[in-house]
This record gives structure tokens, sequence and C-alpha cells, in this order.
């Protein structure tokens, strides 16, 4: 009885350590992706006004003007689109 119980728990033991994972390992990887998401969504909503307002004052830079920011001109450029910098040449 005692023989038949240990070697019911040993291979009990053995079948929960051979567990197949490749189900665990796809949820990682969505985890995964789902984090990389989050902070590329982040990256962008945070930088992309000020990279807007960088590209802008380059490119009046190159037409050698004087760059205007949305914000120095006591607008909002997030909330007012219409209302964009200004390049004077």
């Amino acid at each position: 009885m005692l023989a038949a119980f240990l070697a019911d728990a040993k291979s009990t033991i053995k079948a929960r350590t051979n567990r197949d994972e490749t189900g665990a390992t796809a949820v990682e990887y969505g985890i995964m992706v789902a984090l990389i998401a989050v902070v590329i969504i982040a990256a962008v909503t945070l930088l992309g006004g000020g990279l807007i307002s960088t590209f802008e004052s380059a490119e009046c830079a190159i037409k050698g003007g004087e760059y205007t920011a949305a914000e120095e001109a006591g607008t909002d450029p997030v909330a007012d689109p219409a209302t964009p910098s200004s390049c004077s040449v």
C-alpha cells in the first residue's frame, strides 16, 4: 500500500514538473509587447510637441528666418493647432 502511494506520488510530481510551458512563454511575450507599446505611446505623447517645434525651428533656420514657437506667442499648439508657430523670413 505504501509502495503504491509512493509510486503514485512520484508519478504525480514527475508529471507536474514536466508540464508544457509554451503557453506561459506566449503570455510572457504578450506582456512584453504590451509594455513596449505603452512605452512607445508615452514617448511619442511626451516628446511629440517638442519634436515638432525642433523641426519647425530647423526649417526656419534653413530658410534664414527667425522662429517663434507657439508657446512663446501665447498659444497652445496642442489645444489650438490652427495657430501654429511662425517663421519670419
